[in-house]
């Protein structure tokens, strides 16, 4: 089945010959690290190969989140928080933006200890974040017959509709002055002197100064290109959709059996608690031991499968000439097929807790494929081997809510201004300067 309806973004005709950045990759990362770069008076080309947030910027669930991230996130995320809560304002568009607050329940003793923990992690930011028990977490789960212990709730929390944002934002950066490529992938990285002096598209050449690899899913193969090793894997999630719903939650909640958030619509964006599938690769096998932390924290989460997938990527040039295709040209979108299983067995759930929702009618389904680093935690850095050469990818399935704010730090890299979070956590070196790569809970 397709992937969700994405608000269209007619791409520019004419290629620029020369600019200051390339962004490769249309998702909210990329589109919001060229708004940032426009706004700044860089002359800037966004080079997608396929649609301006075809792939998970417009699959996710559309969760704008502080709570329960890895403390690392905190900082950049309280920022994207700011960000949002103007971000329509400043595009003239609509993002579907709106701050509803986000609940992640705690059926236990032990789950509501870890999540008050967790909540110390916003100890000296404005942002409210606080556990909610008895009449007033009743309230905020209308009609809902869940025995909980209580929930972390973050009023600050929000959502927006995935399906508008990276295009609302991609205009607004044309509107700046960026050009904006779509069906152009970059096939890859011209040198001289050993920095970076342009890009080769399937349209031609484009000089430039810097380039920024916001692909998603496809950095991995990119940087492999110039035997650059980032660390990356897919997880695949599936979503659904309802049709308008009256009287369900106006709050997004997390359960281990359900996640659901409302939508701009007034139907609901369901998907599974924990449940996610890991295709088999050969990747797997290329960075099994660094990713056994990861593993080891999150296996119950993880369901393991073996087919097609692996000789599909088996078959993926690992290089190419610049005047002949690249892979990225033969597959301009990642289109999953979705679980059945898994969204089923969430939307049953879902009925069960909140039976308001055995009104409600499925209308679509969709997967997408989250990229995903050793310690679930970005690349937000320039890459020594090549200078003007930058990564924004591995944002492990959290960067629809923090994109704005990545955009952001990544400008700031690139124009060497004073970044507005530390971004030592973020380093593309921490994958090989001798760092304990893994993931943190917070708790």
């Amino acid at each position: 089945m397709p992937g969700p309806y994405v608000v269209r973004v007619h791409g520019d005709e004419n290629l620029p010959e020369k600019v200051d950045v390339v962004v490769i990759g249309g998702g909210i990362i990329g589109t919001s690290t060229a708004l940032e770069l426009a706004e700044r008076g860089q002359k800037v080309a966004l080079c997608e190969k396929g649609g301006i947030g075809q792939e998970q910027s417009s699959r996710n669930w559309g969760w704008v989140r502080i709570s329960r991230r890895d403390p690392r996130e905190v900082p950049l995320m309280a920022e994207a928080l700011r960000i949002w809560s103007s971000l329509d304002q400043r595009l003239g568009r609509d993002t579907g933006y709106k701050r509803a607050g986000i609940l992640f329940t705690c059926p236990d003793d032990e789950s509501y200890d870890q999540h008050e923990r967790w909540g110390k992690n916003l100890e000296g930011y404005q942002l409210q974040s606080r556990m909610v028990s008895g009449k007033e977490l009743q309230g905020l789960l209308p009609g809902g017959k869940i025995d909980l212990k209580g929930a972390l709730y973050t009023p600050a929390d929000g959502r927006a509709e995935p399906q508008k944002a990276a295009p609302a934002i991609a205009e607004a950066a044309r509107d700046k002055g960026a050009a904006i490529l779509t069906e152009c992938a970059v096939r890859g990285i011209e040198t001289s002197a050993g920095k970076v002096s342009g890009v080769v598209t399937e349209r031609g050449r484009i000089a430039c100064n810097a380039v920024v690899l916001a692909g998603g899913a496809w950095s991995n193969l990119f940087c492999g290109l110039y035997d650059i090793d980032l660390p990356q894997l897919k997880v695949m999630n599936t979503v659904m959709r309802t049709k308008p719903l009256e009287g369900g939650p106006e709050s997004a909640i997390w359960s281990k059996d359900f996640a659901i958030r409302k939508r701009q619509d007034g139907g609901y964006t369901v998907a599974s608690g924990h449940e996610n599938i890991v295709d088999i690769v050969p990747n797997s096998f290329r960075y099994a031991f660094q990713f056994l932390p990861a593993l080891k924290m999150e296996w119950r989460s993880l369901s393991f499968r073996a087919g097609g997938r692996f000789l599909d990527e088996v078959r993926i040039p690992r290089s190419w000439k610049m005047d002949e295709a690249s892979p990225f040209e033969y597959n301009r979108v990642l289109d999953p097929k979705p679980s059945l299983d898994m969204s089923n067995r969430a939307f049953n759930n879902l009925k069960a807790a909140f039976p308001v929702f055995n009104q409600a009618e499925i209308v679509q389904r969709w997967a997408g494929y989250i990229d995903v680093t050793p310690d679930a935690v970005p690349v937000i850095s320039a890459v020594d081997q090549i200078p003007g050469f930058h990564i924004a990818s591995g944002f492990s399935g959290h960067g629809f809510g923090i994109g704005p704010a990545a955009g952001r730090l990544m400008a700031d890299i690139v124009t060497g201004r004073s970044p507005v979070v530390d971004p030592t956590d973020f380093r593309f070196s921490r994958f090989s300067d001798g760092s304990k790569v893994k993931p943190i809970s917070g708790f």
